[in-house]
């Protein structure tokens, strides 16, 4: 456990300065002009080091983690993940407990788009996470890009034969299993196609898969409220 803390500890240190992306640099640079007070780096991930459920979505929002520097907060998106984890209890507008929550591609990308040449380069980091994680019973992918993501971290090949669906599942000896889920943004939710039931229920498998949960855990220093940018926001259970 102590290794696997140092290990995020690291990874959550050093994301904020990564530059390996030229444009992805330069679009965060432009943005530190028109939003001041926005977080405006790469955005590392955040939650329980111990958890028994990773979740990874496709990269920062513009105005949600680009603003407030933690994974999904303060966009619509946001308020379906953390109210959804409120309602069973893993997350109380504070902590986040038994869960972690990062991204495949940590800088907020033009028109919400990064190119397979930034997803490639971002994946190094993702591995290192999944790595120092190994000992979560489930990953929960939020998308194709996420899915993609971490098949090839774990080296998952041919991926032709992994193909993205909602509802997909990978169980691999040694690994997590790996679940899929349509992303929460606007553009599925309202257009229903993601659902509340259907989101509900990818939550409800998630727990099932992992079996009986583990006792929570006493507050990492993973699970503080940031001390940069905007504060977090608690959002509403439904």
């Amino acid at each position: 456990m102590r290794a696997r803390e140092l290990a995020l500890q690291d990874i959550e240190r050093e994301v904020p300065s990564c530059a390996r992306c030229p444009r992805l640099t330069a679009f965060l640079a432009d943005l530190r002009t028109r939003h001041a007070d926005y977080w405006n780096r790469p955005v590392p991930g955040f939650g329980d080091r111990d958890p028994w459920l990773v979740i990874v979505g496709l990269a920062p929002g513009m105005h949600g983690a680009n603003r407030s520097g933690r994974p999904f907060f303060m966009d619509a998106s946001g308020e379906w993940l953390y109210g959804e984890l409120a309602r069973r209890a893993l997350w109380d507008g504070e902590t986040l407990t038994g869960v972690y929550v990062l991204n495949a591609v940590k800088c907020v990308p033009p028109q919400n788009r990064p190119t397979s040449d930034e997803q490639e380069r971002c994946r190094p980091w993702l591995a290192r996470e999944l790595e120092a994680l190994a000992g979560a019973r489930v990953v929960l992918a939020l998308g194709r890009i996420a899915w993609l993501s971490v098949l090839r971290c774990w080296e998952a090949r041919p991926l032709a034969q992994h193909p993205f669906a909602h509802g997909a599942s990978l169980a691999r000896a040694g690994r997590p299993t790996l679940l899929a889920s349509y992303h929460p943004s606007r553009q599925n939710t309202n257009t229903r196609v993601l659902t509340r039931a259907m989101w509900r229920a990818i939550f409800t498998r998630a727990e099932r898969l992992a079996g009986a949960r583990r006792a929570p855990n006493t507050r990492s220093a993973g699970s503080r409220p940031p001390q940069f940018g905007v504060g977090p926001r608690r959002s509403r259970a439904e």
